[in-house]
């Protein structure tokens, strides 16, 4: 398990960018294509970009909220004639680390899912270390809450004095049903990295013929089914709804970086993560 000597300078008044170059290989979650994942730093207002090597020209995504195409399952980024799709889960590391600028040098259209969480990558990023940079970070305010809503489903931002998400969820099955987790930013290396996707027996066939998680396996998901936990044991008692925030926190890292809030969601997705984050933005521009 990953500890709290993780970086996590979301306070910093200065960029950061990685101490080294680290890499990472592993399968797509949903393409089930091998591929391969270089962290490479970057100068000062690079920000977070993808780069496809495998493509002609090495087209480069920045890691934007302004790009995102595709929620399903996942949230895609799309720009300059080029994808990269299942960004969530290393972008939230990197947001925790605090890493503004970095090169981020894939083969395949899809970054691996290693071990379904954000462990993986703070591991490596810890290991090659975080380095000040001679610019300031961009600080940006929340003046007053913006919610988005889908249904019951909600995800709202509210003006706070410290960074905090807050996350419900609840399904019908009775080894999830229904969990409330909630986490300030410095804990969230130890607290949400560490929690791993999850998904349902009940579904696996039908999303495979939708061309969904052929990657997807015993090591890299739970699977939940009608008679409890197929791979247990589990990380933490409530480790889907810590996984479901950490995806909202990658998915906010679509901002840069996100204003000091409250952020709650319930029953929420990558669309509407992605919609507040679209609405955080829209008065920044």
């Amino acid at each position: 398990m990953i500890t709290a000597s993780v970086p996590t300078t979301l306070g910093a008044t200065t960029q950061q960018t990685l101490g080294g170059t680290a890499r990472w290989s592993g399968v797509g979650l949903h393409s089930g294509q091998w591929v391969e994942v270089t962290l490479q730093p970057a100068p000062v207002n690079t920000g977070r970009q993808f780069v496809r090597l495998d493509l002609e020209g090495q087209p480069v995504i920045p890691a934007r909220i302004e790009v995102v195409k595709s929620t399903q399952l996942a949230t895609e980024l799309v720009a300059n004639g080029a994808g990269v799709r299942t960004v969530e889960h290393l972008l939230a590391a990197l947001a925790i680390a605090g890493i503004d600028n970095v090169m981020i040098e894939i083969t395949a259209a899809e970054v691996p899912v290693l071990d379904g969480s954000a462990q993986p990558w703070l591991e490596g990023i810890q290991t090659v270390g975080v380095v000040p940079q001679e610019a300031p970070r961009p600080a940006v305010i929340l003046r007053e809450p913006v919610t988005v809503y889908e249904g019951e489903a909600f995800v709202s931002a509210i003006p706070a004095p410290e960074l905090r998400l807050s996350y419900g969820i609840e399904f019908p099955y009775a080894a999830i049903g229904r969990q409330w987790c909630s986490f300030t930013f410095s804990e969230l290396a130890a607290a949400v990295a560490p929690a791993r996707t999850f998904g349902f027996a009940e579904q696996v066939e039908s999303l495979r013929r939708q061309g969904l998680i052929q990657g997807g396996s015993l090591e890299n998901a739970l699977v939940c089914s009608a008679g409890g936990w197929v791979n247990p044991p589990l990380r933490f008692a409530d480790e889907p709804v810590r996984h479901k925030l950490l995806d909202l926190w990658g998915d906010l890292a679509l901002l840069g970086t996100p204003p000091i809030a409250h952020y709650v969601a319930y029953r929420a997705s990558h669309h509407l993560h992605t919609q507040l984050a679209r609405a955080i933005a829209r008065p920044m521009v």
